[in-house]
């Protein structure tokens, strides 16, 4: 975290993975709100996709944007490395998603506010996807940054 405040191509880095997040995140909230309101999937199901497909752009534009001067581990070495910590990170996102969005849509249903009680399954969703978004970005930033593009200096 010192490395993000006070070396500033690090902090580029930061800033770059980030943005690549907020491409990802665009993309997970698109897929998962396409699969549970076109095709009623459930969102523990949606959310998985959505994420599997959030994280195959991440790598992408990680691999090539953030991290350009990451090419002493090959391609598919690296994809394995950015799959198995984002795997880690779906086993974190399911369980906030499973338990976190009946809680929060059953009490915002019972809001005595109308417009969050008619609206409260969309929010319930989204908002509860946006909490597992943010705590798996926290641990996929540092662990890909400290061991799949561990080959770059810092």
């Amino acid at each position: 975290m010192t490395a993000i405040l006070k070396d500033p191509l690090e902090r580029t880095r930061f800033i770059k993975f980030a943005l690549v997040g907020a491409l990802g995140a665009l993309i997970d909230f698109g897929v998962m709100n396409l699969l549970v309101w076109l095709l009623k999937a459930t969102l523990v199901l949606a959310g998985s996709v959505s994420f599997i497909c959030a994280v195959i752009s991440n790598f992408t534009w990680n691999r090539f944007w953030t991290y350009p001067e990451s090419r002493a581990k090959h391609v598919i070495g690296q994809l394995v490395q950015f799959t198995i910590v984002n795997a880690i990170g779906l086993v974190i996102r399911v369980p906030i998603l499973k338990l976190g969005e009946p809680a929060l849509d059953s009490l915002l249903e019972n809001s005595a506010l109308k417009p969050l009680a008619a609206s409260h399954t969309f929010i319930s969703h989204n908002a509860t996807l946006a909490l597992a978004i943010g705590i798996v970005m926290l641990w996929n930033y540092f662990v890909n940054r400290y061991w799949t593009y561990n080959d770059i200096d810092t």
